[in-house]
C-alpha cells in the first residue's frame, strides 16, 4: 500500500509564502503586482510554466523564477501551515501499514526544509521534487521518476493532490487519484482530471487510501 502525497496544497497551505514570493518577483522585473488572491492559480503547477503564463511567454520567465526563489528560500517556504488534521491521518496511515512519500512540483529541496520544519519529515519514507533546471516538475516525469527509483507496482499505489496535474500525472503513470478540495482545484477540475474521488477534510482521507491501495490485483502465477 503506498501513497504519494502533493505538498503545496494537500499536506500545507503555502499561500503566503508563494504569493509574497511571486509578487516579490514581479516588482523585481518592474512589472505590475496583483493582489495575492489574483496570483492564487500559480499554487501547485510547475513554477517556470506558471510564470511563463503569467508574463505572456518565457523570456523573463527564468528571472522571474530565480527573483522568486531569492525570496522563498529564505521567508517564504515557512510562510505556511500545515492543514488541521493531516498529522493525526499520516499517524493512522503509518499504523496501517500504509507507505507514503511525496510528490511536489516543488524543488526537493525545499520540500524537505518545509517537511523538517513542521515536524512531517518522520512520516515519510522519501521525498521526491523538482530540480533547479526544472527536471521532474512535470508531476508525469515526477511520478515516473519516482516509480523507477522505489520499484513498486502503480496499481497498488495512490496520488493524493489538490490540482489537476497530480491526477494528470498519476493516470499517466498507471495510478488511481484521489483529489482534495481544500487546497487550489476546483471540483471540476480534479473531477475531469479523473480522480477516483473527492474528499473535503484530511480524516476523510484514510478510507479511499486504503481502499484504493488495496485493489492490486493478483500476480498469475509464474511457473
Amino acid at each position: 500500500m503506498i501513497a504519494l502525497f502533493d505538498l503545496d496544497g494537500t499536506l500545507t497551505d503555502p499561500k503566503t509564502g508563494i504569493t509574497r514570493s511571486v509578487q516579490y518577483a514581479l516588482e523585481r522585473l518592474g512589472r505590475p503586482v496583483p493582489e495575492a488572491d489574483e496570483l492564487t492559480w500559480m499554487i501547485g503547477p510547475p513554477l517556470i510554466a506558471s510564470f511563463t503564463e503569467l508574463l505572456g511567454g518565457a523570456d523573463e520567465a527564468q528571472d522571474a523564477v530565480r527573483f522568486y526563489r531569492e525570496r522563498y528560500s529564505d521567508v517564504g517556504l515557512f510562510e505556511n501551515e500545515v492543514y488541521a488534521g493531516i498529522p493525526s491521518l499520516l499517524q493512522k496511515l503509518q499504523e496501517q501499514g500504509v507507505r507514503p512519500f511525496v510528490a511536489t512540483s516543488k524543488l526537493h529541496v525545499f520540500a524537505r526544509r518545509i517537511l523538517d520544519h513542521f515536524e512531517l519529515s518522520r512520516f515519510f519514507i522519501e521525498t521526491y521534487g523538482s530540480e533547479l533546471d526544472n527536471r521532474n516538475a512535470d508531476k508525469r516525469d515526477l511520478i515516473r521518476h519516482l516509480l523507477d527509483r522505489e520499484r513498486f507496482d502503480p496499481a497498488g499505489a495512490v496520488m493524493i493532490g489538490d490540482r489537476e496535474h497530480d491526477a494528470i500525472g498519476a493516470r499517466a503513470n498507471g495510478l488511481a487519484s484521489i483529489g482534495v478540495t481544500w487546497g487550489y482545484g476546483s471540483r471540476a477540475e480534479l473531477l475531469e482530471a479523473g480522480c477516483a474521488c473527492l474528499v473535503d477534510r484530511p480524516e476523510a482521507l484514510e478510507e479511499p487510501i486504503l481502499t484504493l491501495t488495496a485493489s492490486t490485483p493478483p500476480r498469475a502465477a509464474t511457473a
